[in-house]
């Protein structure tokens, strides 16, 4: 293929439940979601004081007594997620193989150590004393903190320890079992756990989110995207695919008649010459550009490309190098956008280690990786800073111009492989997931006739063939790691991006801010981003809220499909 970056809404983040395999973007965010308060504190930054409390902190009263108690049980929480998240990224990048047996069990101390703090007398006494209290306080912060507090809380009490060690020891067993299946290519290995999966997960949807049990799915939908439900889900996925099938039926149709349409520059194919070394210094060069601070972060290599690390003072992040110069450059475009919105975290005594300053949603997270990675490094304006960058590390690219950069970036490939896709076709990867685990969940579907349903729809609605299991229904770990629900966040989050992107245009002034980027100027764009979205944190309490205090609308894909019609309308002379 042209093209074969693997980030396209599915770079990934290093887990915090497991170590060895994280293709997925921001999978310290699913543990956080998954552990409720054990989880590490993510999306957090400098939120402006927006009044005082109704009931002064100082004072005695029951509920700020409660409250302050709340706060130093939860920042203990935190601070030993931390010390997880350390662990964790030690793993992926340092630790030596012989080191794992080790590992495990100092992840199993610690992993015991928090679920006694997070669900022990002290926090539920703690959590008792301000439950339904937010209206004491007028910081919307405080308020954000008790409700979030509690409801996480909630949740975790209501599962009891042996359903949550069912839970992780079928979790454990199904990865196994997914990992022999995909390796021999033959989802019958795979299919009695993932139908034992699928019926325990409607289990734990059921009982920690009882007000859910109409649509099960719901419940494992809200784990990941808190307030969005299926029903809606439904509808923006019927517009999106609408829109999208024919967009890419009449790509395909121009790449069939005119090859040249979007055929690479010569200059820019994949290859040896690409030197890892280079590819490197570039890519810390720009992201240091960008506005990651190398004083509280690091950059590294790993097999997948993830974010991690132990809080805004500590934010690591990750890429990989190879014969594919995309690969790594977009790699780290991607994961620094994870990692601006880390080390914008609030610090201040309402935000760090609390609830109000964590991850809204997973698309919300995402929205901010792929912000930088599309809206920015895939535009124009983008390349015409950064064609000269490749020129000067790579000076047999010299013939390549800002415009062939551009157009051999953002090339239509449809393919098996979701992180291989790219943004046109990436999001009818997603919804035949959303689709299966549906039906699944809804009992439409037998996990038998799994494999069948996927070829089909790839046929139908990408054109391509899949050859084999491999390539087609176990490419993705997230099911046998117990990840129901979680595929939506990657589109929700291009919708989003786009959304928020529009707003800063408007904001900012469309011209100006391209302008700025075409001459590497990215911090009006950063603070901005700082005080619309990593700054609020989880003081909203959907991403619908946010989105529309941003762009003053909801989640919509109109725009997303605006966006796409565009760009890819002009890219591929469709008009013509």
């Amino acid at each position: 293929r042209g093209r074969a970056l693997s980030s396209r809404g599915g770079r990934c983040a290093s887990s915090l439940l497991l170590r060895a395999i994280a293709p997925y973007s921001m999978w310290n965010v699913y543990a956080s979601s998954v552990s409720a308060l054990a989880g590490r504190s993510v999306l957090m930054a400098h939120l402006r004081p927006v009044s005082s409390s109704r009931i002064a902190m100082s004072g005695a009263s029951a509920p700020t007594q409660s409250y302050e108690k709340l706060k130093a049980l939860l920042r203990e929480v935190d601070a030993l997620s931390e010390i997880q998240g350390i662990l964790g990224y030690d793993e992926q990048v340092f630790m030596p193989p012989g080191a794992a047996a080790s590992r495990a069990k100092q992840k199993g101390a610690l992993a015991k150590i928090l679920h006694d703090k997070s669900t022990g007398t002290e926090m539920r006494e703690a959590i008792e004393g301000v439950r339904g209290r937010e209206e004491d306080f007028d910081d919307v912060r405080v308020r954000a903190n008790i409700r979030d507090a509690v409801d996480a809380f909630d949740k975790e009490a209501r599962k009891s320890s042996e359903l949550a060690q069912k839970e992780a020891q079928l979790e454990s067993e199904a990865n196994q079992a997914w990992a022999a299946a995909r390796k021999a290519s033959d989802f019958s290995l795979f299919a009695g756990k993932l139908t034992e999966i699928f019926e325990l997960k409607k289990e734990v949807a059921a009982v920690t989110r009882p007000a859910l049990k109409s649509e099960p799915y719901d419940g494992a939908l809200d784990a990941f995207e808190r307030g969005m439900r299926a029903e809606r889900l439904d509808e923006i996925f019927e517009e999106l695919r609408a829109g999208l099938v024919p967009l890419l039926e009449a790509i395909n149709a121009k790449k069939a008649s005119d090859p040249s349409v979007d055929a690479p520059h010569p200059s820019l194919a994949f290859g040896d010459q690409w030197d890892t070394e280079a590819q490197a210094a570039l890519s810390r060069d720009v992201a240091a550009k960008m506005g990651y601070s190398f004083d509280n972060g690091r950059l590294d290599v790993s097999t997948h490309p993830f974010t991690g690390g132990a809080g805004p003072q500590d934010v690591r992040m990750t890429t990989r190098y190879s014969a594919n110069w995309a690969e790594g450059f977009g790699a780290t475009i991607h994961e620094c956008g994870h990692a601006l919105y880390e080390q914008g975290r609030d610090v201040g005594e309402e935000g760090l280690g609390l609830p109000a300053s964590r991850a809204l949603s997973m698309g919300v997270h995402e929205s901010q990786s792929l912000l930088w990675e599309r809206m920015v490094l895939q535009s124009k304006p983008f390349w015409e800073f950064a064609a000269p960058l490749f020129h000067a590390r790579f000076p047999f690219t010299a013939e390549a111009t800002a415009a062939d950069f551009f157009r051999t970036y953002n090339r239509v490939s449809p393919g098996c492989i979701r992180v291989e896709a790219d943004e046109v076709t990436y999001p009818l990867h997603v919804i035949l997931r959303y689709d299966i685990e549906r039906a699944l969940f809804r009992g439409e579907m037998e996990v038998a006739e799994v494999p069948a349903y996927w070829v089909r729809r790839m046929k139908e609605d990408l054109g391509v063939h899949v050859p084999d299991d491999a390539r087609g229904c176990l490419q993705d770990i997230h099911w046998s790691f117990g990840a129901v629900g979680y595929f939506p966040s990657y589109t929700l989050g291009a919708i989003m991006a786009v959304q928020i992107y529009n707003a800063a245009k408007a904001d900012l002034g469309a011209g100006a801010l391209e302008a700025q980027i075409a001459r590497g100027e990215f911090g009006t764009l950063r603070e901005w981003l700082r005080e619309k979205v990593h700054a609020v944190g989880s003081v909203h309490a959907s991403p619908d809220a946010l989105l529309t205090s941003i762009a003053g609308e909801p989640v919509s894909p109109k725009p997303f499909l605006d966006y796409l019609r565009a760009k890819y309308s002009e890219l591929y002379r469709l008009e013509e």
